[in-house]
């Protein structure tokens, strides 16, 4: 849930690859493991598909929604 706080904050930014990086303040986020499920779930993406490096973070549908279940509990 930190991690889609960051990239909601728009505190995040990711590499473009087939598994993706996340950078959270401009540091590499310490649980790539859980950043690459994260993008693979659907729950966040890169914000822009046509940029080369890195590029700001954004949730999905998905991610916006997970965090609004976890507000609502």
């Amino acid at each position: 849930m930190a991690m889609l706080r960051a990239v909601a904050a728009g505190r995040a930014q990711m590499s473009h690859s087939c598994e993706p990086d996340l950078f959270v303040d401009g540091f590499a986020c310490c649980d790539q493991n859980t950043a690459h499920a994260l993008f693979h779930g659907g729950y966040l993406r890169p914000a822009d598909e046509t940029t080369a490096g890195r590029v700001p973070a954004e949730l999905t549908d998905a991610g916006r929604a997970a965090l609004e279940i976890t507000v609502a509990a």
